[in-house]
């Protein structure tokens, strides 16, 4: 069957569409005024990124993407409350897609008696009306979206946030470059034979293992939480020079596992010289070790840009699998109810 006509029997929601106008979503976000009054930015001494699923990826995208430029420390929470130290003096953003998930109701709640700065970023519900109860600032989202569908949204309203508030040097020339390259990469990716498709392929039958360097660690961790949600699959990813201290002895004895599993690399030329020593040591004890190996790597000039184009590649690839073993890429049952039953 062709793959349009597997796209069409299980992709019930157009997820297909949702990916081939990702761009859009930057647009829509990068032409949209953020001005959040009322913080402090020359007090501030961290950045609290709080949310989960879908909405904290952007947050782990966001160090990755920002990693050499970003002076204030930043990290992602992902739980009920907001770190100890945090204070006055910490910006906690809250992030949530939907503006209901239960953990970003209660860190935000938690932020409040903290009295930290606080910025919430949501397309409605909950954490909005507590925002408007507390007078603040609030920031709009493209709504219709799944989360995870929605990283043109989600994550560049936090770039363009920290931008706004200063704590960064402008982007607009590498957004530009990004949605350039996710409008082209859409039409590359939606034709009836295109490399995200192959990939898929390849993959099909098989548990997914990602390799990254620990700089690259939110791009393996997105690629694997895309698996699990849009293909409806076990994934797994891990980090060099880590993994090279622990997890490289399971190769002695993989041949006796007998596990239908791939090894996906995401390498990069900016890579230090020892992680890329690493990476091919690695992949030659895993080859020895009777594993495929599939390498993702961006070609294009800029690291943000590399990052940008590297995830896009992910969110193609996984929803190809899903419709190629059968599978609706939009339906997470699971997850419904699991808040059927916390509810």
């Amino acid at each position: 069957m062709k793959i349009s006509e597997l796209i069409k029997k299980y992709d019930t929601q157009n997820q297909y569409n949702v990916l081939i106008e990702s761009y859009k979503q930057i647009e829509n976000t990068w032409d949209t005024e953020i001005n959040p009054n009322k913080i402090q930015v020359n007090e501030l001494n961290n950045i609290v990124v709080s949310g989960m699923g879908g909405s904290a990826i952007s947050g782990d995208l966001l160090k990755c993407f920002l990693n050499e430029e970003i002076k204030i420390p930043l990290i992602v929470n992902r739980y009920y409350s907001v770190p100890d130290y945090a204070n006055p003096k910490t910006l906690v953003i809250i992030s949530s897609y939907s503006g209901n998930t239960e953990e970003s109701i209660l860190s935000l709640q938690d932020a409040l008696k903290k009295k930290c700065g606080i910025i919430v970023i949501s397309t409605g519900g909950k954490v909005k009306e507590i925002a408007q109860q507390n007078n603040l600032p609030w920031i709009r989202l493209q709504e219709g979206f799944q989360p995870r569908y929605a990283l043109g949204t989600s994550f560049f309203t936090l770039l363009k946030l920290l931008q706004s508030l200063k704590l960064i040097q402008e982007q607009d020339n590498i957004v530009n470059e990004i949605i350039a390259l996710w409008k082209e990469k859409g039409s590359e990716y939606s034709r009836e034979e295109n490399p995200a498709l192959d990939y898929a392929e390849q993959l099909t039958g098989f548990i997914p293992l990602i390799y990254t360097s620990s700089v690259f660690e939110s791009i393996g961790y997105r690629l694997k939480c895309q698996f699990n949600e849009n293909s409806k699959l076990h994934a797994f990813n891990n980090v060099l020079p880590e993994l090279n201290h622990n997890e490289i002895i399971g190769w002695e004895t993989f041949l006796d596992k007998q596990i239908n599993l791939k090894l996906i690399t995401v390498t990069d030329k900016n890579y230090h010289p020892k992680i890329n020593k690493r990476f091919e040591i690695t992949s030659e004890l895993a080859k020895a070790a009777g594993v495929e190996i599939i390498s993702l790597q961006s070609n294009s000039e800029n690291l943000k840009v590399r990052i940008m184009d590297l995830i896009y590649l992910g969110d193609w690839i996984t929803y190809y699998l899903a419709v190629l073993r059968g599978f609706d890429p939009s339906e997470i049952n699971n997850i419904n109810i699991l808040k059927q039953r916390l509810a």
